[in-house]
């Protein structure tokens, strides 16, 4: 076999010695010269070639004819040719030997099938020839750290990093606009800016090669990526593992949550996971966080810069308003993120500093204190900083003028000496401007500063979460393997009921007493064995709602009844579905009642398995109350998720019922995990419902009463 091609070098095309900008027009205001502006005003001063079909000179540079008349070996070209010109263009390059190529043109993948057919012979010129080919369809790039920036539009010209910045942010992103819109945004707050790659239609360098990059790169502390369209999965997370061996953050914006937007599996757990909870379960198992919002990525990007250990604890408030304790306990709730009580060694220090009306708690509410002394921001900050129990802090107070915010942050951080909790100082008023000097205090001590409250509530409450997941992922065991023997061979397709139960019975997961009876003799006998009253279920791969067509009768409580009954199912089918071939009737005992669950896994076609948990039953039709789980989820942690359930009263024992056996609903959840990460062709499992009963008692632990298993 040949071998796989190495991935791009991108270090010639990001910080190039030597530029062919080709495609320049001598026109006034033309892109090639609004280039050549841009690189020459950043003080590019490497070797520098332009062509241009109809040659002259610009500013005493020669401008060349053909590409094939540049010197080998040029580090980057800058492609200015319109889109039917690529192709050949990118020979020529390839043949000089250029070693790097930023796009602009448009007209490719994004306009159907034609360009997509001609943006990958492109793409496969450029690999072959080992050309970094940076687009198409790309507004290009900007690289702090040389001081280097491609652009076809006039640039103010981003600030050139400095040793006393320290670590930055890296931006990658699909869309153009997106890019600058999240570096411009960091940069306003004074957050230091690496680079800023807009990969656009990714034909050859797309985000897995800029993580890759980013990984060794020295300046670069954390990557805020916006993601449109992941085009390999495995390349991508492989390239979130490095960042993360790498010690570097990766915040992941990638839209398409919507369920509308998912087209449904067969299963319940298909339909509910869908491509976008697939992917952020496997990008969080690779240590990403991912956010929903533009505000929150960019939030986020800046706040995992400054704080690279995230909390697992609650929150501390300081504030100057009662009301905003009251909003912010309103706000957390949904989010997930507690306030806890402060404890007593904070309670002690403060209780000396406060007057009788102001009680030391979490929140803390300072009043109209600080105005005479802001040193109780201060001692606040201090003791919220120091109290165990808490993971994250926020500062919100109103700025009822500019000149009174300095002296606050001022006090905010000589509580924060020494203490390195993620903290964000929020100035409210969001309208007034902040004075200049401010911003740059705060930059150079790395203090987080918002305008509003409730984005740095949201901000904060994500980042928990990320810790927490994080700390899970670290602290938890594995989930163990199968048990020993062979499981049973799988045709390919549906499998039928009676098939998919003997699956989950092999791999250790209990399923009613009972097997598949093929004549009514067969029943009787199998009935007789097990005990009445059963259960009677037609079976047959194309028989995917047997309880519709008339195939599923309860309680049939003896022999009369269950000769009546195989007559009357057999009767049903025919009229339902005329010439169906049964395998035959599955013969059950009659489960006693327990709490309805569903549990089940989906194969995604980029991301893998995907499980889910939740109330099952007619309750996953009408609530869809679940939660989705990553295959290999720790034992502790499949069990908060289903402490999370908004239905979790029902696992705590409701109205009379006992408590269900959590550790037993977790085991099952881990062995559906463990089929699909061992058994590869299963595409997917429904178990529809697993009945959950207590602990304890003749009925214990968990029951699977119907399984739909896929496989591919």
């Amino acid at each position: 076999m040949p071998a796989t091609p190495r991935s791009p070098d991108l270090v010639p095309l990001l910080a190039p010695r030597s530029v062919a900008i080709v495609g320049l027009s001598t026109k006034p205001g033309s892109a090639g010269l609004v280039v050549l502006r841009n690189l020459l005003d950043a003080g590019f001063d490497g070797a520098l070639h332009l062509v241009g079909r109809s040659g002259g000179e610009v500013n005493g540079r020669i401008v060349r004819t053909s590409v094939a008349e540049l010197p080998g070996g040029v580090d980057l070209a800058i492609l200015l040719v319109p889109s039917d010109a690529v192709l050949d263009t990118v020979r020529a390059c390839v043949e000089r030997g250029v070693r790097g190529a930023v796009c602009f043109a448009s007209g490719f993948a994004e306009t159907g099938e034609e360009g997509r057919t001609l943006q990958q012979r492109i793409a496969e010129t450029a690999r072959a020839g080992g050309l970094a080919l940076l687009g198409p369809n790309t507004i290009g790039f900007f690289n702090s750290v040389a001081g280097f920036h491609v652009s076809m539009v006039e640039l103010v010209l981003p600030p050139k990093l400095r040793p006393e910045d320290g670590p930055a942010v890296a931006v990658v992103a699909q869309s153009g606009g997106i890019g600058v819109h999240v570096s411009a945004s960091l940069r306003a707050r004074g957050v230091p800016v690496s680079y800023v790659l807009t990969t656009g239609n990714e034909a050859l360098v797309g985000l897995s090669e800029a993580l890759t990059f980013l990984a060794d790169d020295l300046s670069t502390r954390t990557a805020v990526v916006y993601a449109e369209q992941i085009r390999s999965a495995p390349e991508v997370l492989a390239a979130f593992g490095r960042m993360r061996a790498a010690g570097k953050r990766v915040v992941l914006l990638h839209p398409g949550r919507s369920a509308g937007a998912q087209v449904a599996a067969r299963s319940h757990t298909g339909a509910l996971a869908g491509n976008h909870g697939a992917m952020r379960l496997a990008a969080e198992r690779a240590g990403v966080l991912v956010v929903d919002s533009l505000e929150e990525a960019i939030d986020l990007g800046q706040l995992m810069l400054r704080f690279p250990q995230p909390p697992v604890g609650g929150l501390g408030l300081i504030t100057a308003s009662g009301a905003l304790c009251g909003i912010a306990l309103d706000y957390l709730e949904p989010l997930g993120l507690e306030m806890p009580p402060m404890s007593a060694p904070q309670v002690e220090a403060l209780r000396e500093q406060l007057p009788a009306y102001t009680p030391p708690r979490n929140p803390l509410d300072l009043g109209t204190l600080i105005g005479p002394r802001p040193e109780l921001i201060t001692l606040g900050v201090a003791a919220e900083q120091d109290d165990p129990a808490i993971g994250s802090l926020l500062v919100s107070l109103p700025m009822p003028s500019p000149a009174i915010a300095p002296v606050w942050l001022d006090a905010f951080l000589r509580g924060m000496e020494g203490r390195t909790k993620p903290v964000i100082f929020v100035m409210q008023n969001e309208d007034m401007p902040l004075p200049t000097t401010l911003v740059e205090r705060a930059a150079r001590a790395g203090t987080v500063v918002m305008r509003s409250p409730e984005r740095a509530l949201r901000a904060l409450a994500s980042f928990t979460r990320y810790g927490r997941l994080q700390a899970e992922w670290q602290d938890g065991t594995a989930p163990a393997g199968l048990p020993p023997g062979d499981l049973p061979a799988l045709s390919s397709g549906t499998l039928p009921e009676w098939q998919g139960k003997q699956l989950l019975a092999a791999a250790g997961l209990a399923t009613p007493p009972g097997a598949l009876a093929r004549t009514l003799d067969d029943a009787l006998a199998v009935a007789a064995r097990i005990g009445y009253p059963v259960v009677m279920k037609a079976q047959a791969a194309a028989l995917a709602h047997k309880t519709e067509a008339g195939g599923v009768l309860l309680d049939i409580d003896g022999e009369a009844a269950l000769r009546q009954g195989w007559q009357r199912l057999h009767d049903n089918i025919a009229r339902h579905a005329p010439g169906l071939a049964l395998d035959g009737v599955l013969i059950e005992t009659m489960a006693a009642k327990g709490l309805e669950l569903v549990v089940g896994a989906v194969r995604d076609a980029q991301w893998g398995p995907v499980l889910m948990v939740g109330l099952g039953g007619i309750w996953i039709e009408a609530l869809g109350d679940v939660r989705l789980l990553g295959p290999d989820l720790p034992h502790a942690a499949i069990v908060s998720r289903l402490r999370s359930l908004r239905g979790a009263k029902l696992l705590q024992g409701f109205r009379g019922a006992p408590a269900v056996d959590l550790d037993a609903v977790a085991r099952a959840v881990s062995t559906i995990g463990t089929l699909m990460l061992q058994r590869p062709e299963i595409a997917e499992i429904d178990v529809n419902p697993l009945l959950a009963y207590g602990p304890a008692g003749p009925e214990r632990g968990v029951l699977a009463l119907d399984a739909l298993v896929v496989v591919r």
